[in-house]
């Protein structure tokens, strides 16, 4: 048996699974597939031929504890999921993120509040994306990947599994700490190798690659191999490995 709030608005050839629940305002476009146990939150727009799979939350509202280092300070909008996208089961999208159209979000992947992600982009199992973060078109994502919040990824970059980005440098955990937090950005055509660690507030130039096992001390510069740790310049990507 479903619960769907009588306001909430389902498009045309749109079907839903056993137990799930569509909260009030809610809309649905046309074409979409809502698997068993779905949760679709107050407000949420889900676009046409949209598939949200089994056990998955949309919408959710967040609720930091009193110790988190970000408080939600206004009114966050509804979750706009996009045409065509793949929800994976038992993914948490949370309100206030908008997500392009062709977008795959995968099994146990979590999306965090004032999150933008392009059209065509791949985020793995088990991805966590935290809040305040952008993410371009056609960037991919592979899965167990740490994106740690207020981290900027352009458009055409490559994720590799088990990469961790950081975004505090502070040991001390004072309040002075939280006006400097600044979690990584990887320029357009940047490619991080498997299990690579990212520092706070490095930027990854257009066309770097950062081997498997790097840790990322500084910024780099565009079309180089990095390697190490700490990474340091290996050589010139190849001209016919460039986007």
């Amino acid at each position: 048996m479903n619960f769907i709030h009588e306001t909430a608005e389902l498009g045309e050839n749109t079907t839903v699974g056993h137990f799930s629940v569509i909260e009030e305002g809610a809309r649905v476009g046309s074409n979409v597939r809502i698997g068993n146990r779905v949760t679709i939150h107050a407000n949420t727009i889900i676009g046409d031929g949209t598939t949200v799979d089994d056990g998955a939350v949309v919408g959710k509202q967040p609720k930091p504890a009193k110790t988190s280092t970000m408080q939600i300070t206004k009114e966050i909008p509804p979750l706009e999921l996009g045409k065509e996208c793949t929800i994976g089961a038992n993914t948490i999208i949370y309100r206030g993120a908008i997500i392009g159209e062709s977008t795959l979000i995968a099994d146990l992947a979590t999306v965090r509040e004032d999150v933008k992600v392009g059209s065509f982009v791949i985020i793995g199992r088990n991805v966590t994306v935290e809040n305040f973060v952008t993410i371009g078109e056609r960037t991919k994502i592979q899965s167990n990947s740490y994106i740690t919040a207020h981290s900027t990824l352009e458009d055409h970059v490559f994720i590799a599994p088990c990469v961790t980005t950081t975004n505090d440098n502070f040991m001390g955990r004072t309040e002075a700490r939280f006006d400097k937090i600044k979690g990584a950005i990887v320029k357009k055509g940047a490619r991080v190798g498997g299990a690579s660690i990212i520092l706070p507030g490095i930027t990854i130039a257009e066309e770097t690659f950062v081997a498997a096992g790097a840790i990322v001390t500084k910024d780099t510069e565009a079309k180089t191999v990095i390697k190490g740790f700490p990474a340091k310049f290996m050589k010139n990507v190849p001209e016919e490995e460039l986007l």
